[in-house]
């Protein structure tokens, strides 16, 4: 931006209607895109975002949401809409299980404060809506976010997130005013996860650094210099100055090629998609062995293995308050899925408990709710069934681990002939 936009500038920010948080006004070429930073609970917000649309200066709006989040936000019950079979199927069941705790988390904190949070973007929505104004969804999925997350951070600090994530929708206690003021700067991610990021450049690039250069190469696909002449950008106001620096600076002219390799999900590496079909051939090569030096050794071998894999993955099922015949069907699976990297104990788990306890409407439209408190998760037949997968693949995991020593200490320990 030149001097002589100073000018122009200054007279489009006055002509507008004051408001309570940041505005930011930046010209590119004929277009003027005007920054609204925004706190996501906060009824100010919705009002500053009602003002500056009612004022009619706006030709397009662009909220921090992306196609997900404003569907659910659109279909409060959009859960109800998936196949669960597939959500399984398609090992889509962790990330549900993390947005719906991010949902948990969410409620509690509109019981508790009275504020939903995201009314800004409700507002921006309905407000679209009622005056026929094109409305663009400028921020990357929350899956590939939270994939990126996952991918970026190293692998002890996994657990930490994770703790953290099912900490805070377990926690019986009210959500703390430091909490509720994080979410005035940040969204939902990044109230749980700020913590971390404050301290984690590996964490803070794909929940912040990322996402502020992805929606400003958004706004450059959908709301090109020219294509309007008066754009309002509603984003959270931790966005606000990363988001403008990317608007300010020039974009590439083909910005779908950038945009694209920040939603890529790096893959894992060689070695981690190899190990399930390693530590298989190391088990029946384990069972090979102990037969070969003595059947009844491998008869133990092969015992040890079924049982710990079975009664492990079963009593998680059990914990999870599965079906009877479900842990019975989890408990014989277990073994034979540990040697099959292809199918898991958990998917066979899931599909038993939907046959024998196919969810209800009721369950679809109180999920959103029942999740909110720590019981509900094992009172609602949808948080159950993927509690029965999450516990039954972990259970499985943990007995394939724990036999595979078994086995190596039976041929190879001190005892070994």
């Amino acid at each position: 931006m030149n001097q002589d936009d100073a000018t122009p500038l200054a007279q489009e920010s006055s002509s507008l209607p004051a408001t309570s948080g940041p505005l930011k006004t930046i010209q590119v070429g004929g277009t003027y895109y005007t920054l609204l930073g925004t706190a996501h609970v906060s009824a100010e917000s919705a009002n500053d975002v009602r003002q500056l649309i009612d004022s009619g200066h706006f030709d397009a709006v662009a909220i921090e949401l992306c196609d997900a989040r404003h569907h659910s936000m659109d279909n409060p019950d959009a859960m109800g809409e998936q196949d669960l079979f597939q959500v399984f199927k398609q090992g889509k069941a962790g990330m549900v299980a993390a947005s719906l705790a991010l949902g948990a988390f969410q409620q509690r904190i509109a019981e508790q404060s009275g504020i939903q949070p995201g009314a800004e973007m409700r507002a921006a929505i309905e407000e679209c809506r009622t005056r026929n104004l094109p409305l663009l969804l400028v921020d990357r999925d929350v899956g590939i976010t939270l994939k990126r997350i996952y991918r970026n951070v190293p692998w002890w600090q996994r657990f930490s997130l994770f703790s953290g994530l099912i900490g805070s929708v377990l926690s019986r206690q009210d959500v703390s005013k430091e909490d509720i003021e994080k979410l005035k700067e940040g969204d939902m991610l990044e109230a749980t996860f700020s913590e971390f990021a404050a301290e984690s450049e590996a964490l803070y690039t794909p929940l912040i650094r990322e996402r502020d250069r992805y929606m400003a190469l958004r706004l450059a696909e959908e709301a090109p210099p020219g294509r309007y002449q008066n754009v309002l950008v509603v984003l959270g106001a931790g966005h606000l100055k990363g988001t403008g620096e990317h608007l300010e600076t020039p974009l590439p002219d083909n910005p779908t090629v950038e945009r694209e390799s920040l939603e890529a999900t790096p893959p894992p590496s060689k070695l981690w998609k190899a190990a399930p079909w390693l530590i298989t051939a190391l088990v029946i090569t384990g069972f090979v062995v102990g037969f070969s030096r003595n059947t009844d050794l491998g008869w133990q071998l092969v015992i040890e293995w079924f049982l710990i894999n079975g009664i492990l993955s079963g009593g998680a099922t059990i914990a999870a308050l599965a079906h009877p015949v479900t842990v019975i069907a989890t408990f014989f699976a277990a073994p034979l899925t540990s040697l099959n990297p292809t199918i898991g104990a958990g998917f066979v788990a899931a599909g038993v408990e939907l046959y024998m306890r196919k969810p209800k409407v009721r369950d679809f439209s109180t999920l959103r709710h029942d999740v909110t408190q720590l019981k509900g998760w094992w009172k609602n037949r949808v948080s159950r069934t993927l509690l029965v997968f999450i516990l039954a693949t972990v259970g499985s995991a943990i007995g394939t681990w724990v036999a595979g020593f078994r086995i190596a200490g039976a041929l190879f320990g001190s005892g070994a002939a």
